[in-house]
């Protein structure tokens, strides 16, 4: 199902409008105001809390950040645009194991300036700032670097 976030319906400018379509994304002016609209070129993967901030340190150090929105809210919410979820099932699902969001299929993000009900949305990293759109794989690596691990507990002792 499409994402939908609640909005007091601000809009974007034209010429943000335009830089936005410039850069191949398909947007529309909806309810919750400017929005990407995800499709086979553009998706996009949501994390929140620690995981989110463990995510961008890890992005930021090995030199993948691409487009980062943040949500705010009472736990900060991040949206990292990604690609290539053509042949990535196994990456989508082990994110959605982590706890990540992961939208496709026509899936409505808010992209900066929407106000929401709780905020505005705002680029963490603008597109500008980065140099691509990370393949969802990359943020899959990274969330598997940063997530906490668990190790199995012995449930017999050694002798």
């Amino acid at each position: 199902m499409p994402a939908t976030y609640p909005s007091s319906g601000a809009t974007a400018t034209p010429d943000a409008m335009q830089d936005y379509r410039s850069r191949g994304w398909t947007v529309a002016e909806t309810a919750n105001g400017t929005c990407l609209i995800t499709d086979e070129q553009v998706a996009a993967v949501e994390l929140t809390g620690a995981l989110a901030a463990g995510v961008r340190r890890f992005l930021r150090a090995n030199n993948l950040s691409g487009p980062i929105i943040a949500i705010p809210g009472t736990q900060r919410r991040e949206i990292h645009l990604v690609r290539g979820l053509t042949k990535a099932e196994m990456a989508i699902a082990a994110l959605r194991g982590a706890g990540a969001t992961v939208h496709t299929g026509g899936a409505s993000i808010p992209l900066p300036p929407t106000r929401l009900a709780n905020g505005s949305a705002c680029w963490e990293i603008s597109p500008s700032e980065s140099r691509w759109i990370p393949p969802v794989v990359a943020i899959a690596a990274a969330v598997r670097a940063t997530a906490p691990t668990r190790t199995p507990r012995r449930t017999e002792l050694a002798c």
